[in-house]
C-alpha cells in the first residue's frame, strides 16, 4: 500500500524515494498552487505598440576566452534554445501574429555565463535582464541554462513582477523558490535520478555506484539527488569526487575507482569533459559500466568517445523518438529552415515560447494575466512537440522522462513504459 495521499507527493516522488518516510512531518511543501496577490492585473493594456514583444536570453556569443567564460557546449545549447524560439515566433506571425493585430518580436540577450575561480559573475547576466524588462519592454523572459544565472534571473523577475518561462535549467531547486512568475517545461535533475536510480540498482543490480562529477552547481545537485535516491533504495554511493571544468587528466580520481570494489560509475557534467573521463577509464582498465546526465547526450560526447561510449546510460527529460504526428511535423519544419535536425534545447524552447504565445493571446497585454494564463496549464495540460507537459503546483514538468543508452555507436532511447519504470501518472511523452 502507499505511504502517502496522492495529493500530498512531490514531483512524482515514488514511495520507496519519499524523504524521510518514516516520520510524519509538520508540514509538507510544494502541493498548493503558488499565488499572485498583487495589484498588477489592474494595469491597463497599452494602445501605442508596434509589435508584441518576447525577452529572450541565453548563450549566444562568447565575450571572453573559455576558462573565464563556459564551455563551448553551453553556446551550442544557447544557439538552439534560440532556434527553437525562433521558429515558434515565425509560425505565430505567420498566422497572424498577436490576435491578427501585431506582430511578436523575440527580443534576444546574451547571457555570457562569465565564471571565474568556480564563482560565477551575476552582474552582466543582471544587466542584462534589467534591460529586457525596461528597456525593451518585453511581457515575459524566456531562458537560460545554468542554474546559477537562472537562479539570479527569478529573483529580478520576481521584484519586476513578469513572467519567467525556463527551457533548459533543470536544477531541482529552481522552482522550489517559490515565485509565482516562474514556469519551467522541462523535467528536472531529480526525476532523471529518480529514474536513473531505479534502473541501475532495481533493473541493473547494481550494489557499489561511485560518483565523480564537475565542480559546479550543476555537477553539485544533480549527484546529490543521485545519492539521497541510492541512500533511500539501501545503496549509498561509495564515495564522491570531483573535477574542474575542462580538465583533462582524470587518473588521482580513476585510480581511487580503480582501488576500490566499485560495479558503476556515474558522472555529472558536460559533455567532453564525461568523454574525456569515459576514455581514461578504458584506457586505465576499468570496464565498470558509466551512468550520466542529460548533457552527454550529443554528437559530440560519441566522437570524442568513440568506441568507448558503447553502453553508457543517460538520463533524459523525455523520448525524442515518440511517434507523435506533433513530433514528426516540427522535425521537418525545424530541419527545413534550420539544416540540421532538433534536439532536446531547441524543442524544449519551441514548447516553451508556444505555450507563452497561446498564453498573451488568451489573457492580452498584461504581465499578471499573462502569469494567470500560464497558471492554466496545470490543469489543461499542454500538448507540445516534447509530449504532454503536466505543471505541478510549483510549474514544473513532471511528465514521462527516459533514458538514453549507447547501442552500436548511437543514442537509443528508453521511455518509462519500456523500461519497465514507472514514476509519472501522466501517459507516455
Amino acid at each position: 500500500s502507499q505511504v502517502i495521499d496522492e495529493k500530498e507527493r512531490y514531483a512524482n516522488t515514488p514511495d520507496e524515494l519519499i524523504p524521510y518516510v518514516r516520520q510524519e512531518p509538520y508540514r509538507r511543501y510544494f502541493i498548493v498552487p503558488l499565488e499572485y496577490t498583487g495589484p498588477g492585473r489592474e494595469k491597463p493594456e497599452p494602445t501605442d505598440l508596434d509589435a508584441v514583444k518576447i525577452g529572450l536570453i541565453a548563450p549566444e556569443y562568447r565575450l571572453v576566452p573559455p576558462g573565464v567564460s563556459m564551455e563551448d557546449q553551453y553556446f551550442e545549447m544557447g544557439r538552439h534554445i534560440i532556434q527553437g524560439a525562433v521558429l515558434a515566433v515565425e509560425e505565430a506571425n505567420a498566422r497572424g501574429g498577436y490576435r491578427g493585430k501585431l506582430p511578436y518580436k523575440l527580443i534576444k540577450r546574451n547571457d555570457p555565463v562569465l565564471e571565474v575561480k568556480d564563482s560565477w559573475l551575476w552582474g552582466p547576466f543582471s544587466n542584462q535582464v534589467v534591460d529586457l524588462a525596461y528597456e525593451d519592454k518585453v511581457w515575459a523572459i524566456v531562458g537560460t541554462i545554468g542554474g546559477e544565472n537562472s537562479h539570479i534571473l527569478i529573483r529580478i523577475c520576481l521584484k519586476i513582477e513578469i513572467p519567467v518561462v525556463n527551457v533548459a535549467d533543470t536544477d531541482p531547486t529552481f522552482p522550489e523558490t517559490k515565485i509565482p512568475w516562474v514556469f519551467r517545461p522541462i523535467a528536472d535533475d531529480r526525476l532523471q535520478c529518480y529514474l536513473l536510480a531505479k534502473y541501475a540498482y532495481e533493473k541493473m543490480g547494481y550494489n557499489r555506484i561511485a560518483a565523480i562529477r564537475v565542480n559546479g552547481r550543476y555537477g553539485r545537485v544533480g549527484i546529490k539527488e543521485f545519492r539521497e535516491a541510492s541512500r533511500r533504495l539501501g545503496h549509498p554511493l561509495l564515495f564522491e569526487l570531483r573535477y574542474n571544468y575542462g580538465q583533462t587528466d582524470f587518473s588521482k580520481h580513476l585510480q581511487r575507482i580503480k582501488n576500490a570494489p566499485v560495479d558503476a560509475v556515474i558522472t555529472w557534467g558536460n559533455a567532453e569533459d564525461s568523454a574525456r573521463l569515459l576514455k581514461q577509464m578504458r584506457a586505465m582498465g576499468l570496464k565498470q559500466p558509466l551512468l550520466a546526465s542529460d548533457r552527454i547526450v550529443c554528437e559530440k560526447f560519441l566522437k570524442i568517445a568513440g568506441a568507448d561510449a558503447e553502453g553508457v546510460v543517460a538520463a533524459y527529460p523525455w523520448d525524442p523518438t515518440r511517434d507523435d504526428p506533433r513530433l514528426v511535423s516540427f522535425k521537418k519544419r525545424y530541419q527545413k529552415r534550420f539544416g540540421e535536425p532538433p534536439e532536446t534545447y531547441a524543442a524544449h524552447s519551441y514548447d516553451g515560447v508556444n505555450m507563452l504565445i497561446q498564453a498573451i493571446e488568451k489573457a492580452g497585454l498584461n504581465r499578471a494575466k499573462i502569469r494567470d494564463a500560464l497558471d492554466g496549464f496545470r490543469t489543461n495540460i499542454y500538448h507540445g512537440v516534447t509530449g504532454y507537459i503536466p505543471l505541478n503546483d510549483v510549474y514544473c514538468d513532471v511528465g514521462p522522462i527516459a533514458l538514453a543508452i549507447v547501442e552500436n555507436g548511437k543514442f537509443v532511447f528508453r521511455s518509462e513504459g519500456k523500461l519497465g519504470i514507472r514514476l509519472s501518472k501522466f501517459s507516455e511523452k
